[in-house]
């Protein structure tokens, strides 16, 4: 099974409340692009966001240029029923972040809980990193979140990478800053506790030789 038909799986047979990610109010995500982007006007993107309740938090909060990427269409949907009207604010994409074209340094803030941990090849993960680097502006922040090195070995059924703040940073090299890291034991719907890595970087410019 691809990664998409994965993912559609997965959300046309849970609800968005009983996959282990599901965050009531993704508090911890929404704290850290305020301090990296406190101007409202900030152009975000969320990475593999599903049906995650960080768009009402942000928008609640007043950002108004935010665009939501995930696999699965059936996530998106979801996330847009919940929202209703304010749905209509958004930028919704169903895509793969490793082979989707984003505009060039279109973004303030690239955000993503979950998604690089599911990267277990390393070609894959150049890619993305890529990507990041291409989409996100000169001085822009990423903040990614991933299972810590005590965090589970599998999710959903897929293996998983695990990341101290110091391996996670190597991953994505010089180009990128780093500017804090946290640790977060997420409570799943289940009750079991999961660890995770976040770490909040800025871009470094190009520099030409």
């Amino acid at each position: 099974m691809d990664r998409n038909a994965h993912w559609e799986q997965v959300y046309r047979t849970k609800g968005p409340d009983q996959v282990s990610w599901f965050q009531a109010e993704a508090r911890l995500s929404r704290v850290l692009i305020e301090r990296a982007a406190p101007d409202r006007a900030a152009r975000i993107i969320d990475i593999g966001a599903g049906a995650s309740t960080l768009v009402d938090g942000l928008l609640v909060s007043g950002y108004r240029h935010i665009t939501v990427v995930d696999l699965s269409s059936t996530a998106l949907f979801l996330a847009q029923q919940r929202l209703g009207s304010a749905a209509a604010s958004v930028i919704w994409r169903a895509a793969d972040v490793l082979t989707a074209a984003f505009p060039a340094a279109a973004f303030d803030v690239w955000h993503d809980r979950a998604v690089f941990h599911f990267l277990t090849d390393a070609a894959d993960r150049a890619r993305y990193v890529a990507q990041v680097r291409a989409a996100v502006r000169p001085g822009g922040h990423v903040i990614v979140a991933t299972f810590a090195e005590d965090g589970p070995t599998r999710c959903s059924g897929l293996d998983v990478a695990r990341y101290s703040a110091d391996t996670l940073h190597a991953e994505f090299g010089a180009g990128f800053v780093v500017l804090e890291s946290r640790r977060e034991l997420h409570t799943t719907p289940s009750g079991s506790e999961q660890a995770f890595t976040y770490c909040v970087c800025r871009v470094r410019p190009e520099t030409k030789p």
